[in-house]
């Protein structure tokens, strides 16, 4: 599928984007967003973060005196203004979650629907595989990372039959006989379900993986530390746990003025010509004048 950067006239609204101002993609992906506000540059400067290989080959493409990118998580967003001699910003942009790119690349391992090695890491070149944390984590902390990533009711069952497979040796090593596996744990027969059976286990997986949640407070953090009076911070979540913690850290900040009572979502025909799009949530805030 073809990368469509979503909710892009909401960002650039709540951005605000200044001609000579200073700008931080934190989740350049596709690069979408970052071409979107590049073009509202004129003297100013764009700097894109991302730690997927991929995503630096895609960011050679943009050719643009303006841009900079840097192959480096958001949650060290301040190291990495720090190195360039940046003390301010005027807006960072968080698109959280998966691309539709990284889903549709069969060998990431992130779609239930596609057969790939057990990985789901944002950067392939670092750190545990799905299947790492499924053949050494306890029981008690597969139940967890189920429940509390996944909201997934049955997490305790399929924590069981994980060690009982990887016990015997038959634990599956790649995504689609492990979505087979869950499936067959979760499935109400009869039921109809929008989702497939095992999205909440592959989902709770993929964050336990990244460790996306702590990320998320740690590029939040650092994003309002990092703004000049009248900066903003936008940020777009898929999923409630990341519109939870977006929510909370924007509201619960006296530095920050909350733009969105309530999140923007994408319309009937953003949706209609991109599916992902569906579940998004935009939320803003910007920094008061010190």
């Amino acid at each position: 599928m073809q990368h469509l950067p979503v909710l892009t006239e909401a960002v650039l609204e709540n951005l605000n984007v200044r001609p000579t101002g200073v700008y931080v993609d934190a989740t350049f992906g596709g690069g979408g967003h970052s071409r979107a506000i590049l073009s509202l540059l004129h003297g100013g400067k764009l700097i894109a973060l991302d730690t997927d290989a991929e995503a630096l080959e895609r960011a050679r493409a943009v050719s643009d005196p303006a841009f900079e990118f840097v192959a480096a998580n958001f949650r060290n967003l301040r190291t990495v203004l720090t190195e360039r001699g940046i003390d301010r910003v005027d807006g960072v942009l968080f698109d959280l979650g998966v691309s539709s790119m990284q889903f549709d690349d069969p060998r990431r391992g992130f779609s239930v629907t596609k057969t790939a090695p057990l990985d789901m890491r944002m950067n392939q070149y670092e750190g545990r595989s799905a299947y790492d944390v499924l053949t050494s984590a306890s029981e008690r902390e597969l139940a967890d990372i189920f429940f509390a990533f996944g909201e997934e009711r049955a997490a305790r069952r399929v924590a069981r039959v994980i060690v009982s497979r990887r016990r015997d040796g038959t634990l599956p090593k790649t995504t689609s006989d492990f979505a087979q596996l869950v499936a067959g744990v979760v499935h109400h027969p009869g039921k109809r379900e929008r989702l497939h059976p095992a999205t909440r286990i592959f989902q709770a997986l993929r964050i336990a993986v990244n460790d996306e949640l702590g990320a998320l407070h740690e590029g939040l953090s650092a994003a309002i530390d990092s703004l000049r009076g009248g900066g903003r911070v936008v940020a777009i979540s898929f999923h409630s746990l990341e519109d939870r913690i977006v929510k909370h850290v924007l509201r619960s900040d006296d530095r920050i003025e909350v733009l969105t009572k309530k999140p923007i979502r994408p319309n009937s025909s953003a949706v209609a010509a991109n599916p992902r799009a569906r579940s998004a949530k935009l939320r803003a805030g910007e920094r008061r004048a010190s």
